[in-house]
């Protein structure tokens, strides 16, 4: 009798559930029309306007090379807008597929180039961005002549360049996990090509020559599982070719332009931010643990900031790739839980707050939102900053010393730890080894199984007698040699855990976050790119050398009990492609015979820079 009753109370539960679920079409008209660019290019838009037209509303647009389906002025997106309670607030919602994609006219460019002056009818993302907000405020009934823009990743792009449009209506602009330069985001990390990200590149490197609302594009059929084995055996990197073809336009750019040339440095959207006009106001949004796109905020805010009259935040939580937009009751990143709601937290306090203060409300008064907020993925808790990075530092300089230590106290002594990397048993990136076409888990995996390889250099701190808050970059000043010319090198900070942590929900089954070794931050530097992204330069056999890597911000509080452990190593397969370690003009080009084993030094004059916050 017990169970019949909880049965019908689930099933009321239920009827409930979906009984209150907000249906778009219910609330929203929805209208497909082709905007005519400057150039003649027509670029197919969704507009969903509010039934309630008894007042107006902002305009809130996303433009994306992903597709504004489903297609048909009867067929509806089951949610539209940044996050649910903007929806039911009530706001015009705008999709656009941007030139050369899906429904729209004309040819994709991958990262098209900025124009900073245009003549006549030149055309960039900026045009096309001014060239469709001008129509919507023009042509849209009930809108109240305030415009913004958001978008997550590569639509996180487009709202980065929306800033360089300059149209006045455009008052609120929300970059999230923006790509802000395709050298050092997503593909690339300081010149080293993500190889996990190889199977994706067809979807922005074929072409298309009319409009469509079917997918052209298409992957590599790789029937492999094991992603480590996979790429093991494909390697040099052009024995990839058989499984592709030079119609994926965009690969083929990739490998034509190994250094950081006029190519990479055009489609690059920092260089460029901190030449603003007052308005609009912007919020850069990123994920602590965002395998794809960490760069791209950080390195834009910072750009944005140089001109001190725009208003000007970012927000950063424990997110991997766009969690902050998804329904979370549990947020956990791989086996690392990081406390509840988190996300619905950012919709509902932090988000819509912004576009309504800069779209319903003019901006009037205070915004009551700080200039950063930043979650410490230590602590679990949200913090609020004036300044990002934070004044209230002290930056504390730590050593690479003899014995794996690593300390404030440096000797005199003349040492050096080394390790042989051998191209046939490259140090894996992660324990796992299913295909993904983004990893992301890996950002806080545990790292046990790399610190007990011979290959990967571990350097750790004595237990940590009080918490200790990082908060801003962290700078890796190696001093170091190898027996090839040329080598990479990875830098990973891990917090360890003590004995008697306790496991998650979230923790895999073969795992115990006793002594876990949770990964906080972790960069590559391509070796060759030591001195110049622009110009590479092979290392002398057995000369020291410096090699300077800038592993991006974090705000993490080491806890009282845990340790601090800097792991270095020389490969990180197949997260980045194996460098042969003899140096050849490019990479992707490398015959086999140029892969060598060579032994590395790390030198004890190395040094590791942390911003520790004042407690």
């Amino acid at each position: 009798m017990m169970k019949l009753r909880y049965l019908v109370l689930l099933l009321f539960c239920v009827y409930v559930s979906q009984a209150q679920e907000y249906v778009v079409k219910e609330h929203y008209t929805k209208q497909e029309v082709s905007i005519k660019m400057r150039d003649g290019i027509h670029l197919h838009t969704t507009i969903y306007s509010p039934k309630d037209t008894s007042k107006k509303y902002p305009i809130i647009m996303q433009r994306t090379p992903y597709s504004c389906r489903p297609y048909g002025p009867d067929k509806f997106k089951k949610s539209i807008g940044p996050d649910e309670g903007m929806m039911k607030e009530g706001y015009i919602v705008v999709y656009q597929d941007v030139r050369g994609r899906w429904n729209s006219e004309g040819v994709y460019d991958n990262m098209r180039a900025y124009i900073p002056n245009k003549k006549g009818k030149e055309v960039d993302e900026a045009s096309d961005t001014y060239d469709t907000i001008d129509w919507l405020v023009k042509n849209v009934a009930n809108n109240n002549g305030n415009v913004g823009t958001w978008g997550i990743s590569y639509p996180g792009f487009y709202a980065s360049y929306s800033l360089l449009s300059g149209h006045p209506a455009l008052k609120a602009v929300s970059p999230q996990a923006c790509i802000g330069d395709f050298f050092f985001d997503d593909f690339h990390h300081n010149g080293a090509f993500l190889l996990s990200y190889w199977r994706i590149t067809g979807l922005f490197g074929y072409m298309k020559d009319q409009p469509t609302t079917k997918s052209w594009y298409k992957f590599p059929d790789v029937k492999a599982k094991d992603q480590y084995q996979f790429f093991l055996d494909h390697m040099p990197l052009s024995t990839l070719d058989a499984y592709d073809s030079k119609e994926n336009v965009f690969y083929e750019q990739i490998k034509d332009h190994p250094n950081y040339d006029t190519f990479w440095k055009s489609r690059g959207l920092v260089q460029y931010l901190d030449k603003l006009p007052e308005k609009p106001a912007v919020m850069f949004v990123g994920g602590w643990f965002d395998a794809e796109d960490l760069y791209g905020p950080l390195n834009s805010y910072a750009q944005v900031e140089k001109n001190k009259k725009i208003y000007n935040t970012i927000v950063l939580g424990p997110w991997s790739h766009g969690d902050w937009a998804r329904k979370h009751g549990r947020q956990a990143i791989g086996n690392v839980y990081f406390g509840d709601s988190i996300s619905a937290f950012f919709q509902g306090n932090i988000q819509s707050k912004f576009f309504r203060h800069f779209l319903k409300d003019n901006g009037k008064g205070k915004s009551e939102l700080p200039e950063a907020y930043m979650y410490d993925t230590g602590l679990n808790e949200w913090k609020q900053f004036d300044t990002w990075p934070p004044v209230n530092t002290n930056k504390e300089v730590l050593g690479l010393e003899a014995n794996e230590r690593l300390s404030k106290v440096m000797t005199r002594e003349f040492s050096f730890a080394e390790f042989v990397s051998d191209p046939k048993k490259p140090v894996p990136y992660s324990e796992d080894i299913k295909f993904v076409f983004t990893p992301r888990k890996y950002m806080t995996d545990d790292q046990r199984f790399a610190a007990r390889r011979p290959d990967v250099l571990v350097f750790e701190t004595e237990v940590l007698g009080e918490d200790v808050t990082l908060a801003g970059d962290i700078m890796a000043k190696l001093k170091v040699s190898t027996t090839g010319t040329d080598a990479d090198w990875i830098v990973k900070v891990i917090d360890v855990f003590p004995e008697y942590a306790e496991d998650f929900e979230e923790t895999q089954d073969y795992l115990k976050m006793s002594n876990y070794h949770m990964m906080v931050r972790s960069e590559v530097m391509r070796g060759r790119f030591r001195n110049s992204f622009e110009t590479p330069e092979p290392f002398q056999p057995n000369k020291v050398e410096e090699v300077n890597i800038k592993l991006q911000d974090v705000l993490h509080t080491f806890k009282k009990g845990h340790k601090i452990q800097v792991q270095i190593q020389s490969s990180w397969f197949p997260l980045i492609d194996m460098n042969p370690q003899t140096f050849v003009k490019n990479i992707y080009k490398a015959k086999p015979e140029d892969f060598k084993k060579q032994t590395h030094r790390v030198y004890n004059m190395s040094t590791i820079e942390f911003n520790i916050l004042k407690m």
